[in-house]
């Protein structure tokens, strides 16, 4: 068995999910939001991130961390704030012995629906449909958390051949 702790990183609201692989199928073992205190300092922020994900690392075991990569914006300094969540949630994977790959929004986007340019709704669909859910986790934030744990899968088929 193969467990992925998938990662949508924020330093508002970071979307994880944690997904079980064996023998090509797939079973979601359980998600949530790690949500720092919007009143503390950056550095404050980025502490409980990476000790929050340590924490889910060292309870559930995962195999392996999936993350979503920084996509390009118009913000810079909304795309460096989420640059550094990234390094604090890889950090803790790299601390605790994890290897850490990172796929491009659009890569999760045409992985999990089929269309680069799908929308949050699409891609919180076809999660709920992918693992056979009842009813789609919320926020957005753990089905895209989700979704790139499942392109893991998908990828590591590929990589395989």
């Amino acid at each position: 068995m193969v467990r992925v702790i998938g990662i949508d990183p924020g330093i508002g609201v970071t979307g994880f999910g944690i997904v079980d692989g064996q023998n090509g199928k797939t079973r979601l073992h359980s998600y949530g939001t790690i949500t720092p205190p919007k009143k503390d300092s950056i550095h404050i922020r980025l502490k409980y991130l990476y000790n929050e994900v340590q924490k889910l690392i060292k309870t559930y075991q995962p195999s392996i961390m999936a993350i979503e990569d920084s996509f390009y914006s118009k913000n810079v300094k909304s795309a460096l704030t989420l640059g550094q969540a990234r390094g604090a949630l890889m950090l803790a994977a790299a601390n605790e012995g994890l290897d850490v790959k990172q796929y491009a929004p659009r890569k999760v986007k045409q992985s999990i629906t089929g269309n680069g340019a799908a929308t949050k709704e699409q891609i919180q669909f076809m999660v709920t449909q992918i693992l056979k859910l009842k009813t789609p986790p919320k926020p957005l934030d753990i089905t895209d958390a989700i979704a790139v744990a499942l392109t893991y899968y998908n990828q590591a088929k590929f990589e395989t051949l």
